[in-house]
């Protein structure tokens, strides 16, 4: 093992690091769940489709998390695994931007997860009704979590474009996609017209124009 000490390193290794903090704190926010609430945050969603998903899920987490942080003090590496030479893995800009852009996504997200506060999961469970959160961020999008959690997977493709990394973070944006429609689908089977109206006033990752006027605030429920 040797460690690449050009400055297209430092991008990818930095951008892994966060990603480390990130889920160190996702970790700690489910170990806190099972202590206030005695339930490990849905970790282990009891839906079956759910579980399922973690078996994509969790490898994919671990790929995007260390590709990035350990790929640039590895050398002889697979072509795989191995940046690809499309012009951006250099010491450029882009990578510098993907860093900025990852530290104000974690940051960002770090303010959800404070408005969250007990409420916060990590899977679907039909038959858990959590308190809705309407404030801050889950004023204008439902889903900021979700969606600060893609934007950091194209950072990590941004510093670290390699075969694998650009499949892993492909397949994390597809799953957030598709976990975000499966929990409006609960919660508004949950809480009915509440949600209903949330929804027709918010984006669901992007914001609009007018901030919700309702009360209250949406569970994350995949991985965030």
């Amino acid at each position: 093992m040797s460690f690449t000490s050009s400055p297209s390193s430092w991008p990818s290794v930095i951008v892994g690091a966060i990603l480390l903090i990130y889920w160190i704190k996702v970790a700690q926010l489910v170990l806190r769940t099972k202590r206030t609430v005695g339930r490990a945050a849905n970790l282990v969603p009891p839906e079956p489709l759910g579980r399922a998903l973690r078996i994509l899920w969790t490898p994919a987490v671990a790929l995007w998390i260390f590709l990035p942080l350990l790929i640039p003090f590895t050398v002889g590496i697979p072509s795989i695994l191995a940046p690809l030479n499309i012009g951006i893995y250099g010491p450029t800009i882009v990578g510098w931007l993907a860093v900025l852009i990852t530290i104000a996504a974690f940051a960002i997200t770090w303010v959800c997860w404070i408005k969250m506060g007990t409420s916060w999961r990590m899977g679907i469970d039909p038959n858990e009704k959590t308190r809705l959160v309407f404030t801050g961020p889950y004023a204008h999008v439902r889903h900021p979590i979700y969606g600060l959690s893609q934007v950091l997977g194209v950072t990590a493709i941004l510093v670290m474009p390699s075969p694998v990394m650009i499949a892993v973070g492909a397949l994390h944006i597809f799953l957030m996609q598709w976990e975000s429609r499966r929990e409006e689908k609960a919660l508004v089977g949950l809480h009915g017209e509440v949600y209903s109206d949330y929804i027709s006033q918010t984006g669901r990752f992007i914001p609009r124009l007018k901030a919700a006027t309702v009360r209250g605030a949406s569970s994350e429920s995949a991985p965030s």
